[in-house]
């Protein structure tokens, strides 16, 4: 069994969108723009790239996140990481980084906002830390998911 886990932290670059699956699964997207900086060894300049990051929460998490979570909140994402390769209209090739989140962390301080939106009771991360989720490392959900997306 493979798969793949990864942790970011940026910030929100629109608002969440919250959708239902014909089944009426819940699930919020929302896109994340992590900025990374570099120095030019030539130039001796800071240059500063960012990377955008394509997020799905499901199930209770996305109706929590979609109620606390606004364009340009900083957050912590944890979860599983897949690349698509898609076509752009002018047909060139493109790459889309996405995320299905099995934890959801606003590092932001607002007053009577919840700050985490994990698959465990309480907010505490699935599975405590460091341990995959409730059923093994995919945190109980199936790679069906991905493909109930509505959009």
């Amino acid at each position: 069994m493979a798969f793949s886990k990864i942790q970011i932290v940026g910030n929100l670059g629109r608002d969440p969108e919250l959708r239902y699956t014909p089944n009426g699964r819940p699930v919020t997207e929302f896109s994340v723009a992590v900025n990374q900086s570099t120095k030019n060894q030539q130039t001796n300049e800071w240059v500063e790239a960012t990377d955008w990051f394509r997020v799905s929460v499901w199930g209770d998490r996305a109706e929590r996140a979609a109620e606390n979570l606004r364009k340009g909140t900083r957050v912590l994402v944890d979860g599983r990481f897949r690349t698509r390769e898609y076509e752009t209209k002018d047909g060139r090739k493109g790459l889309s980084l996405e995320i299905t989140a099995d934890t959801v962390l606003s590092l932001d301080r607002r007053e009577g906002a919840e700050g985490t939106f994990s698959g465990a009771p309480g907010g505490a991360p699935a599975g405590g830390p460091g341990g995959p989720g409730p059923s093994g490392p995919r945190g109980g959900q199936d790679d069906t998911e991905i493909d109930e997306l509505p959009f």
